[in-house]
């Protein structure tokens, strides 16, 4: 895997002619659990995908599971949550840095770009948004697992549009 900076990122997809450009998958790293969400072919409107158990020991099924999903749905890079805390590291911020690490020592997702992209309080604001459901818990973590990971994406999507667009006026 390969940091980019999220302009830069988004940029280099511009350069590729659009039917090659690809999709992004946008990841919101918990403990447990990898939320996934994908972009529209035109990288506009991100969209639920599904949620990966995530543990030490399957970090090799994960790559797997990744390199399946950029063939299968034409992924172009990785948008992942980050939460940024500007007075500490904090251990969110520790494990989502690890997550990517391992990922990258796996050698399986080599050259794939990504970017890290603000996330705080994104599966809580997904949760609240759920309550009045009355969800049971497990159906509530995965559902809240994806639309985080589509608020994530989604986020990242919007400002990088609303920059090109500025930029293409001047």
């Amino acid at each position: 895997m390969r940091y980019m900076k999220p302009l830069n990122l988004f940029q280099g997809l511009l350069k590729i002619p659009a039917v090659e450009r690809g999709r992004l998958l946008g990841l919101d790293v918990g403990d447990k659990y990898v939320g996934l969400a994908v972009s529209d072919f035109n990288n506009k409107v991100a969209s639920p995908l599904s949620v990966l158990v995530r543990k030490k020991s399957n970090i090799d099924l994960m790559a797997l599971d990744f390199q399946h999903l950029i063939n299968e749905l034409s992924l172009s890079g990785f948008i992942v949550g980050y939460p940024y805390d500007r007075r500490k590291n904090s251990p969110n911020a520790t494990q989502v840095k690890v997550f990517v690490d391992d990922l990258t020592k796996t050698g399986k997702l080599d050259g794939v770009p990504y970017t890290f992209w603000e996330e705080c309080f994104s599966t809580k604001n997904v949760e609240v948004l759920l309550k009045p459901f009355n969800f049971h818990p497990v159906e509530t973590k995965t559902i809240s697992d994806k639309f985080a990971a589509v608020g994530i994406l989604q986020g990242y999507l919007d400002v990088v549009n609303r920059h090109t667009v500025t930029e293409q006026s001047q």
